[in-house]
């Protein structure tokens, strides 16, 4: 390197032939020609030596030609390999995209307001639902293609009214509604990619579209697959928390942060972009789209109605009335012909029985009366007799008249 580097010095700034330069370093005449000749700095370069896998090459391309995917500890069992397995692991990496074929992944560019991304995330940590009961609630996590903003919320379940609810809430937090939210073929959304009917409302009542993507195609939402490494990177680490609700309180402190850090492939900050997406997006309806469970049922005697896997009371002058129960993120609500006769919070854990005091209150006193009723129905009726008045009083004198039946 020094003398290729003194060598193009000594032509170009002392204008030294080659003969006179050659004499001074020492070095050949044709050495000199070749360093001036050459644009770039010498590389030294060793002959490739051969791999012990090389003799192999051609049993494995065999392999490969009637199986592309076959896992290279399969490779090695067929054809007898019994040395290192990065070594073979290296070579097959060389050959299989030859008999696979490659799928690359196109860089886009997003418009403002054009989509947002959705997923689900599941975090590697056990969460107190309460009563003892502990697990791991999925986050559902929503990310604007232009600016990069991060939207996130903890839900109780995967069905398509917790996921209508969470994606209503994570879209009042972006503050518009874009034109198209991407998923994956999560079944709350829809199967072999036709929307729930859950679905087809919520995108109908906000005049979006629902897109959900090719299965194993990770890069079409790569966007929020991002999001989620750095969820999990970058939130989880050192926290702790002692209910789902706490979850989610750190949570939006955290994005608050989070949406001020500098995104590599945009070259800005979400919070910075989010004003422009916002203008582009559609704006939110006055009147908030159905979501959440919702349904409709007789109340039985027991005062209690179910939604998921837990029992909720009921005010006992609904039995027997079809009452409406519609279930929030956070709170359970039955309504009796537009009264309300019952309110709770959500519970997270599994398999519970919710009671009302006043409930409970309420249903013992109409209890007492209904048995107090009944006993007074089932005692013996005191009959009053009169006196009948005489024949001689109703007709005179006279015999009673005979009347043919």
């Amino acid at each position: 390197m020094e003398n290729w580097a003194e060598i193009r010095r000594l032509r170009s700034s002392e204008g030294m032939s080659t003969r006179a330069i050659a004499a001074r370093l020492g070095v050949a005449r044709r050495t000199v020609d070749v360093a001036l000749a050459a644009e770039s700095p010498p590389k030294y370069s060793r002959a490739a030596r051969g791999s012990a896998v090389d003799v192999f090459e051609g049993e494995i391309r065999a392999l490969l030609a009637e199986f592309p995917t076959m896992p290279s500890t399969v490779i090695a069992e067929r054809i007898g390999w019994t040395r290192s397995s990065s070594v073979l692991r290296s070579k097959v990496a060389d050959l299989r995209p030859q008999y696979r074929g490659v799928d690359p992944a196109d860089r886009t560019d997003y418009k403002a307001g054009e989509l947002a991304q959705c997923d689900l995330w599941f975090p590697p940590v056990r969460i107190p639902l309460g009563t003892g009961q502990v697990g791991s609630p999925p986050v559902l996590v929503m990310t604007s293609g232009f600016s990069r903003f991060i939207t996130a919320t903890m839900i109780p379940s995967r069905t398509t009214g917790d996921l209508s609810a969470g994606m209503w809430q994570l879209l009042g937090s972006m503050g518009g509604v874009p034109k198209v939210l991407v998923w994956d073929n999560e079944s709350g959304i829809g199967q072999k990619r036709r929307l729930t009917d859950g679905a087809q409302a919520f995108a109908g009542t906000l005049g979006l579209r629902i897109l959900q993507v090719r299965p194993r195609d990770p890069e079409a939402k790569g966007v929020v697959e991002r999001a989620n490494g750095y969820l999990e990177t970058s939130f989880l680490p050192g926290r702790a928390f002692v209910s789902p609700v706490d979850f989610n309180t750190q949570l939006v402190d955290w994005l608050a942060k989070a949406n001020t850090r500098l995104v590599r492939r945009i070259q800005a900050r979400p919070v910075d972009r989010i004003g422009v997406d916002r203008a582009a997006m559609l704006s939110l309806p006055p009147v908030a789209p159905v979501t959440g469970l919702q349904s409709r049922v007789r109340l039985p005697r027991d005062c209690y109605v179910r939604v998921d896997s837990n029992d909720y009371s009921v005010h006992p002058d609904a039995i027997g009335h079809l009452v409406d129960v519609s279930a929030s993120l956070g709170q359970i609500r039955v309504v009796l012909a537009g009264r309300e006769v019952a309110v709770h919070s959500r519970s997270w854990a599994d398999r519970l029985t919710i009671t009302d005091p006043a409930h409970k209150k309420a249903a013992a006193r109409l209890r007492k009366d209904y048995r107090t009723r009944a006993a007074k129905a089932a005692e013996p009726q005191q009959v009053e007799l009169r006196a009948l008045p005489d024949y001689d009083d109703m007709f005179g004198t006279g015999q009673p008249e005979t009347v043919a039946s």
